[in-house]
C-alpha cells in the first residue's frame, strides 16, 4: 500500500471517472445547493477546477463529502465537520462524538445493511438516516425522472425501504422516525409524479372499466400498491385506488357500484390474507338479468399463498411490479 495523501493535495488520474455537482448530490443524498452552500462557506469541494467549465469532483473529493455527511449526521456542527474532512477524509474523525451519537452507537447505528444497490438507492438512504426531507424529495425525484416507476421502485425506493424496515426490527424503536419520513416522501412522489393515475380515469378514452385496487381489511401496507397505480397510470389505465385496510363491505360495495374489469387485492402478511374475502369479491355480480358479470380477482403481496387458484376458480397471484401491470394491461385489453 502506497502512503495515504492529503485530500487536498490529491491528483486526478486520468482514470478515475469526474463526476458533476448534479451526479455527486444523487449519490450522497445530499441537495445540490446544500453542496455548493458547504463549498462556498467551508471549501468543501471540487479541488480542480477550470476556468469556464462546470465544477468536476474526483473519488477523493466525493469522498471528502461523504466524510462532512456522515459527520454532519452524528451531530457534529457544520463547520468543525469541515475543518475535520479536509484534514483527514480517508481515516476516522479524529474527534469526540456527541453524546446521544455515544449512547446511540455512533456511526454503526447511522448506517444501513444496502448490501449491492444503484448508487441513487444509497443516496436515499443516507438522506432518509439523516432526516433531510428536501433531500429525499429530490433523490426521488430524480429517480423517477431517470428510470421511470418500475426501475426506479424495484431498484431504489424499495430496497432503502426494506433496509429501514429491517433495520428498526433489529434496533428496536430507533428508526421508526427514519421509516415514517422516507415511507411519506415515497408516498408522496408515487402520487405526484405526472402520468401517475391514482384515482382518476387517465384511460377514460379505452372501453374496459377501471382496475380497482385495495388493500384488505387489517393490512396498512400501501406503497406497493401505490407503485402498482402509478405505473397503470403511466400507461393510461383506469384505476380507482381504495389505499389501506379497506373493510370488507365496503370493498363488495365499491365493487358492485363500479364494475371493474379486474380487483386486485393486497396483503403483505398470512394474517391479513382472507380467503372468504376473496370468495366475496369473485361471487360479486352487476349488469342486466342474463347478462351479469364478474370482475377477474387478483391478489398481490407476500400473504397470499402461491397457489392462489384454491382461493377461488379463477383467482391469479401478481408477482413482479411489471409482470402485474402487464398482466392487468392485457386483462383491459382483452
Amino acid at each position: 500500500m502506497g502512503a495515504t495523501r492529503r485530500p487536498g493535495h490529491a491528483r486526478q488520474n486520468d482514470q478515475d471517472p469526474a463526476l458533476t455537482t448534479g451526479t455527486v448530490a444523487r449519490r450522497l443524498g445530499v441537495a445540490p445547493t446544500t453542496l455548493r452552500s458547504w463549498e462556498r462557506r467551508y471549501g468543501i469541494g471540487p479541488a480542480d477546477r477550470e476556468q469556464g467549465r462546470h465544477r468536476r469532483w474526483t473519488a477523493v473529493d466525493v469522498a471528502r463529502v461523504e466524510e462532512m455527511c456522515r459527520l454532519t449526521a452524528l451531530g457534529v456542527p457544520p463547520a468543525e465537520a469541515a475543518r475535520v474532512a479536509l484534514r483527514e477524509t480517508e481515516t476516522e474523525a479524529a474527534i469526540p462524538a456527541p453524546r446521544a451519537a455515544r449512547r446511540g452507537g455512533g456511526r454503526e447505528a447511522l448506517s444501513l445493511p444496502l448490501g449491492n444497490v444503484r448508487q441513487e438507492c444509497r443516496g436515499l438512504a443516507r438522506a432518509a438516516v439523516r432526516l433531510d426531507a428536501p433531500a429525499v424529495e429530490s433523490q426521488l425525484r430524480l429517480t423517477l425522472g431517470e428510470y421511470g416507476f418500475i426501475t426506479g421502485w424495484q431498484e431504489v425506493m424499495a430496497p432503502a425501504l426494506h433496509a429501514v424496515g429491517r433495520k428498526w426490527a433489529s434496533s428496536g424503536e430507533r428508526y421508526v422516525e427514519v421509516e415514517h419520513l422516507l415511507s411519506w416522501h415515497v408516498s408522496s412522489a408515487l402520487r405526484r409524479t405526472p402520468g401517475a393515475g391514482a384515482g382518476r380515469d387517465a384511460g377514460a378514452s379505452r372501453a374496459a372499466p377501471p382496475v380497482v385496487l385495495a388493500c384488505v381489511p387489517g393490512e396498512q401496507h400501501t406503497l406497493p400498491l401505490e407503485a402498482l397505480t402509478a405505473v397503470l397510470g403511466e400507461r393510461e389505465l383506469p384505476t380507482r385506488m381504495f389505499g389501506a385496510a379497506l373493510p370488507a363491505e365496503a370493498l363488495y360495495e365499491a365493487v358492485r357500484r363500479i364494475g371493474p374489469s379486474a380487483v386486485v387485492l393486497w396483503a403483505h402478511s398470512r394474517n391479513t390474507a382472507d380467503r372468504a374475502l376473496v370468495h366475496l369479491v369473485a361471487d360479486t355480480e352487476w349488469g342486466v338479468r342474463g347478462a351479469r358479470t364478474h370482475p377477474a380477482v387478483l391478489v398481490a403481496g407476500p400473504g397470499w399463498s402461491p397457489t392462489a387458484g384454491a382461493y377461488a376458480p379463477g383467482v391469479e397471484r401478481l408477482t413482479g411490479l411489471r409482470t402485474a401491470a402487464d398482466r392487468i394491461e392485457a386483462l383491459l385489453a382483452a
